[in-house]
């Protein structure tokens, strides 16, 4: 067997940061790439999940009995990419130790810009039956593979370049990816559902996000390139700072430290589509407002995320990002008590669920990216961190649709607060171990 020197740089990477070895790359320039790279992957979830509910229940279910059923059957879908995500980072770590980093984001995101194009094509069951639920499977199987290769440690790369006493402000900037690409998906939507009639948005109207998604893609494509052959990647790269690690090897490290990191961000990430998909899914079925309204009112949420993501960053950097983690779960705790009372008040009550939500969402999510990347040791952090961050996404959020609109349209909207006080149980435990583990000496912990 061949040993590979470098494996992460293939010969084009390696000519390219020597091209642009007088040009260093400031971290500025790291931030934007690094907002770019996450608001476009971002863009492509949201597409799908505006459309899971705007779209698939009338296009993809129109055999099922009620539009409550549909909009179900539509979230079964959902979870999907989320269970993809794990494989997609098990073997695209494997072409980034052979073939590079660049070439794992190319194929990567070509993919994922691809999967979400090909949803734009996709004739309805009226057309095909019901091979247009095996496709729209297919292509979100294909979004959560590739979502696994668009790890591309370039939010680690700003970390390594943050001053220490600002740790959390630059753990942050990624997040702002977030509602950044939610605010664009639902512009883009509210614009079609507004100005066509409800026959032109099923036959065409709707598709329009889906071929943008594509262009948003390449766009962040060529972006994180640029970072990927400058010569701090390349640095950080031969100080094994952003090699990836074969993800068994690393788990016989690490194993706890996954299981850990996976709970830590779970009440942000339990939040993250009870304030997006969600209550869109409510306001569409139950009333209240009309959704082209809603879709607007969840654009000035975004705003408002943004804001609480940044606030993160300062008040991280004062209390420590364990004790602002703690703090944005216990906030979403005393949420979870009056949020069903909002979400089902009318119009004003769901403006309020979804600009306080944010607003609260942006204050927890603002530092998850770094809790579950803090306990790795330096060698195995880039794959320790992919991973974690894959099934903390599938515990937490994955499911978060369809569990939240079934408990509610069955047994009363009372029950989203339970699901929300859950996560933010499950973070204030794993914050509490953690600190624990660190203070009896246990390994892995940054």
């Amino acid at each position: 067997m061949n040993t590979v020197v470098n494996p992460t740089s293939s010969g084009m990477e390696r000519d390219a940061r020597r091209i642009h070895d007088d040009k260093p790359i400031s971290a500025g320039s790291i931030a934007i790439g690094v907002i770019i790279g996450r608001m476009s992957e971002f863009f492509d979830f949201f597409v799908y999940g505006l459309g899971s509910v705007l779209v698939f229940p009338k296009l993809i279910f129109p055999f099922a009995p009620d539009p409550v059923t549909a909009t179900l059957m539509s979230f079964a879908i959902f979870p999907l990419a989320f269970m993809a995500r794990p494989v997609g980072s098990f073997v695209f770590m494997w072409i980034d130790r052979n073939y590079g980093r660049g070439t794992k984001l190319t194929i990567a995101l070509f993919i994922l810009g691809g999967s979400t194009a090909s949803i734009a094509f996709l004739p309805g069951y009226e057309t095909i039956g019901y091979w247009a639920v095996a496709l729209l499977a297919l292509f979100r199987l294909g979004q959560g593979f590739a979502l696994g290769g668009a790890w591309d440690g370039l939010a680690s790369l700003l970390n390594l370049n943050a001053p220490p006493n600002h740790r959390g402000w630059y753990a942050m900037i990624p997040q702002l990816g977030a509602p950044i690409g939610f605010a664009l998906a639902s512009i883009l939507f509210g614009y079609f559902v507004a100005n066509l009639s409800e026959a032109d948005f099923l036959a065409w109207g709707w598709r329009y996000p889906f071929f943008v998604a594509f262009a948003i893609n390449v766009v962040a494509l060529f972006a994180r390139l640029r970072i990927v052959a400058s010569k701090e990647f390349g640095s950080a790269l031969e100080a094994n700072e952003l090699q990836p690690r074969p993800v068994f090897e690393m788990l016989g490290k690490h194993a706890h430290d996954v299981v850990l990191g996976a709970f830590v961000p779970l009440a942000s990430f339990a939040m993250f589509h009870l304030v997006t998909i969600f209550p869109l899914s409510w306001v569409t079925l139950y009333g209240g407002q009309s959704a082209a309204e809603f879709l607007w009112v969840q654009v000035a949420g975004a705003a408002v995320g943004i804001i609480g993501i940044v606030l993160s960053g300062v008040l991280a950097d004062r209390i420590g990002r364990r004790g602002q983690l703690m703090a944005g779960a216990v906030i979403i705790a005393i949420f979870s008590f009056s949020a069903p009372f909002l979400l089902d008040a009318g119009g004003k009550g769901q403006d309020a669920f979804i600009i306080i939500g944010f607003g609260i969402l942006g204050l927890s999510f603002g530092q998850a990216s770094g809790a579950v990347s803090s306990r790795f040791s330096q060698y195995y952090r880039y794959t320790g961190a992919a991973l974690t961050s894959d099934l903390a996404w599938l515990v937490g959020a994955g499911f978060a649709p369809l569990v939240a609109l079934g408990l509610a349209s069955n047994f009363g909207i009372i029950f989203i607060g339970g699901y929300l006080i859950s996560g933010a149980i499950c973070t204030i435990a794993a914050l509490s171990l953690s600190k624990v583990l660190d203070q009896s000496g246990e390994p892995g912990r940054s």
